[in-house]
């Protein structure tokens, strides 16, 4: 499945759940560069290209459709992983409850070391990434592999840390 409108669609077409697992340190998304860049100069930024995410968590939220990842990190964070902190805040506030896990917890969890969608419990979409950046999603229907993905799911989210409590255990202030 290539990125896209088809893969858009995911996100507008389920009924109950969407989850992700992120397990980079670092995403190379063009469209983030410059708020990143602010971020790091310590300048303020409205976010331009996660308004329609926001708004699009609004809806989902408002419909009774819930939003939830859970992001795999290394220790000391990354400055990416800082930045995406510092976002959670706002997609946390419109409806998508995200949450930490340290890598060497996720290590020892057993948990993958690959990137995934998890819609409604039974469509599995991984993300598909060469060095720099995201490819696409492949649908994998083999349903051995989406229980294994739905078994990591519960395991992240079981030691998976709040975002609101994580910054705060890493002693990042809240902006």
């Amino acid at each position: 499945m290539p990125a896209g409108p088809e893969f858009r669609r995911l996100f507008h077409s389920f009924e109950h759940t969407a989850y992700r697992l992120e397990a980079r340190d670092t995403y190379q998304a063009s469209y983030e560069t410059e708020s990143l860049r602010r971020f790091l100069a310590g300048e303020p930024d409205d976010l331009p290209w996660m308004q329609s995410w926001l708004d699009m968590l609004r809806d989902a939220t408002a419909a009774g459709r819930r939003f939830a990842r859970v992001r795999v990190v290394s220790l000391p964070l990354t400055d990416y992983s800082r930045f995406g902190v510092w976002c959670a805040q706002f997609t946390n506030g419109a409806g998508e409850d995200i949450r930490y896990l340290t890598r060497d917890l996720a290590e020892a969890g057993g948990l993958p070391d690959h990137d995934y969608w998890l819609f409604d419990s039974s469509k599995l979409v991984r993300m598909v990434f060469d060095a720099d950046s995201f490819l696409g999603g492949e649908v994998v229907e083999d349903p051995t592999e989406v229980v294994r993905h739905n078994y990591w799911r519960d395991a992240a989210w079981h030691h998976a840390v709040r975002r609101d409590d994580f910054a705060t255990e890493q002693h990042l202030r809240r902006v």
